[in-house]
């Protein structure tokens, strides 16, 4: 099974669009970004899909491997919220995760993995082309994205070595009309969309429902 994250929602009309189009993982960005939004705004998103307390306060975190621990949670809750940081420290991400109510942490650079992994499920951003991917624990759920964010696609054959290796999230330039392909080829454990499944920089529910269903249908061929 390959799931879906549906990241840069910037309203609750956004957010349960995604829902409803079958996302598994929602994103809400605190990293300075076009799709920032405030802690106000994750809190009304999070009350709108029906949560309280943030999981990670109340699940038990054990040692099993990043799939693992985002599989468990996903078997109670779903879609999950993930909180997308860049920069900021440890402290700061707990803060605002446990303020806006988020499940999962989603880091690129700053606060350090480890140290969130502890209490947090923790999906890291790696480069697939430096080898960094060896050294990050297996606690880690790891995102490839070989635009940084961008919304460029990356180099599928650098990327697919990483994902024959261990489970990962595929990022970067994918859309309705090739991630069914991405999957086919990379086999990935889950799959990140953000800019591609938008119309005039706001997301485009007919859009996100397309891109789920390319995923799934990819799944069964």
């Amino acid at each position: 099974m390959t799931y879906v994250k549906i990241c840069g929602c910037r309203t609750v009309e956004e957010a349960l669009a995604a829902r409803d189009a079958g996302a598994d993982f929602i994103g809400l960005v605190f990293a300075k970004s076009p799709r920032r939004v405030s802690p106000e705004t994750a809190q009304r998103i999070a009350e709108a899909l029906g949560r309280g307390v943030p999981v990670a306060a109340t699940e038990i975190i054990d040692d099993a491997d990043g799939a693992a621990r985002l599989e468990r949670l996903l078997a109670t809750r779903r879609p999950l919220l993930v909180g997308v940081f860049e920069g900021q420290s440890s402290g700061r991400v707990e803060s605002l995760s446990a303020r806006a109510g988020i499940d999962v942490v989603q880091l690129h650079g700053g606060a350090r993995f480890d140290e969130l992994a502890v209490r947090w499920p923790v999906i890291g951003a790696i480069d697939a082309s430096s080898g960094d991917h060896a050294a990050v624990s297996g606690r880690v759920m790891c995102i490839l994205d070989g635009s940084r964010g961008h919304g460029r696609r990356g180099d599928w054959d650098t990327l697919a070595a990483v994902a024959s290796r261990m489970p990962v999230i595929l990022a970067g330039g994918l859309s309705p009309e090739n991630v069914a392909e991405a999957v086919r080829r990379l086999r990935p454990w889950g799959v990140d969309v953000s800019s591609g499944v938008e119309t005039g920089g706001r997301k485009d529910a007919a859009k996100m429902r397309a891109f789920v269903t390319a995923v799934k249908g990819a799944i069964q061929e």
